[in-house]
């Protein structure tokens, strides 16, 4: 079982940023690759970025590229989103999870959820 635990969210003018973190239990983090998705009020879920277990591959949705990086620390069971230029449109609950198969990142087939971190962008 792994657990995950999101934070960082709050309430942000447009062009601020947020760093998100994602703390994980147990001794296994290291063999999970990691994914942030996000669900805005009203809209489906969507893919934000993922990074696999070695960091070797990093994945960003096309509306957070270069705005947007994901990272994480396995010696502290952490993964992280650094968000920049933030816009309203980046409004949403963001939620972390973690999955054996990094391909299974783009199918939103996830191992583990956490609970979610709220991010409200104001103009």
């Amino acid at each position: 079982q792994v657990q995950l635990v999101e934070s960082g969210g709050g309430l942000v003018q447009a062009g601020g940023s947020l760093r998100l973190s994602c703390a994980a239990s147990g001794r296994t983090f290291r063999t999970y690759s990691m994914g942030w998705y996000r669900q805005a009020p009203g809209k489906e879920r969507e893919s934000v970025a993922a990074i696999s277990r070695h960091e070797g591959t990093t994945f960003y949705a096309d509306s957070v590229k270069g705005r947007f990086t994901i990272s994480r620390d396995n010696g502290k069971n952490t993964v992280y989103l650094q968000m920049n230029s933030l816009k309203p449109e980046d409004t949403a609950v963001y939620y972390c999870a973690a999955v054996l198969e990094y391909a299974d990142y783009f199918r939103g087939n996830m191992d583990y959820w956490g609970t979610g971190t709220l991010v409200t962008v104001s103009t």
